[in-house]
């Protein structure tokens, strides 16, 4: 009887060391298990972490910039660069009045809902700059090299070279700062690719000369190759007329009436800079209507194009370039994906 007994505890024993040595292995396993998911969770957040903290030394007009992380709150002084921020995804908490509107283009006006107006690009007001508190200023040299020693002291200040034609350039360098490199080389990517379609489908419509003049308060330019819509008129191919390749200023013509027929081209667009006082519009009403521009082949051909001043050229940024490009697009009769 005893020896049965001493038999069923030794079994019961046995069976009870295998159940806990199997639950062991059990939790051994899902402890295993839940810490790799943790040392991969933690792998992420370190990572993030460290990308936030993370340090770029930054080369622009200026000099060299250390900018840590992922700047939050950005203030920008020119209006290419209000462009190029947007199109990245970021909204400033200030930026510069935009050239004509109240107080921006038409085209960015609800994007830019709730930003703080600090000045104009060619006077930037320092006080109310320094009291939205940026992690990052983005400016242009030729704007504001003189308060460079100003903008650092309040935050790390980007610079780019020059504006006109090159808002490629400062686009990259913008998102370079914003720690967007990535993102901005496939918005470029995107607009040379419609480029291509766009030449590809236009074909012999490429060969046709434009010329693109420009009314202001008591002046008109023909604008050239160094120009907002020269050098997209030039990464096209858009043949330009003989003034245009013919001038020594790459930049801009100011003419008379008298030189009107040196701007004729197959086909003409032009854009009126008006601020508000109505001195723009009273320039390009008094020439229009004026015999030597109604004698003009383009004129007369029924290819003339008025389009608006603030895409064509004085927005200066990539919104305005894929824009530019839309209108081209419709004009020439060319379908483009968006």
């Amino acid at each position: 009887m005893k020896n049965c007994f001493n038999g069923k505890k030794m079994m019961w024993l046995t069976l009870c060391t295998i159940i806990i040595a199997v639950l062991a292995a059990g939790c051994g396993s899902n402890s295993k298990n839940n810490a790799g998911s943790d040392t991969s969770d933690n792998k992420a957040a370190n990572s993030e972490q460290a990308a936030s903290n993370e340090t770029r030394a930054v080369k622009h007009a200026m000099g060299e910039t250390d900018i840590k992380g992922t700047p939050q709150r950005v203030v920008v002084l020119t209006n290419e660069g209000t462009e190029a921020v947007l199109a990245l995804g970021v909204k400033p908490v200030g930026a510069v009045k935009s050239w004509t509107g109240s107080p921006w283009y038409d085209h960015i006006a609800a994007d830019m809902e709730g930003v703080e107006v600090v000045g104009e690009e060619s006077q930037p007001n320092m006080e109310l700059i320094a009291g939205l508190q940026p992690d990052l200023i983005i400016a242009n040299k030729m704007r504001h090299e003189e308060i460079y020693e100003q903008l650092k002291a309040i935050a790390p200040t980007v610079e780019s070279e020059t504006l006109r034609g090159a808002w490629k350039d400062n686009f990259k360098l913008y998102a370079e700062a914003l720690g967007k490199t990535e993102e901005g080389n496939k918005l470029i990517a995107e607009f040379d690719a419609r480029i291509e379609d766009f030449k590809a489908q236009a074909g012999d419509k490429l060969k046709e000369t434009v010329s693109f003049v420009r009314f202001m308060g008591g002046k008109t330019r023909v604008y050239h190759t160094d120009t907002f819509s020269g050098i997209i008129a030039s990464q096209i191919g858009l043949a330009r007329n003989e003034m245009t390749l013919s001038t020594k200023e790459t930049f801009a013509d100011e003419i008379t009436k008298e030189r009107l027929p040196e701007a004729d081209a197959d086909r003409i667009f032009y854009f009126t800079y008006d601020t508000g006082d109505g001195k723009g519009s009273a320039q390009e009403q008094e020439w229009t209507n004026d015999p030597i521009w109604k004698g003009l082949s383009a004129v007369k051909a029924g290819h003339v194009y008025q389009v608006d001043d603030a895409i064509w050229n004085t927005a200066g940024g990539i919104k305005a370039a894929n824009l530019m490009l839309d209108q081209l697009a419709e004009i020439y009769g060319i379908k483009l994906a968006k």
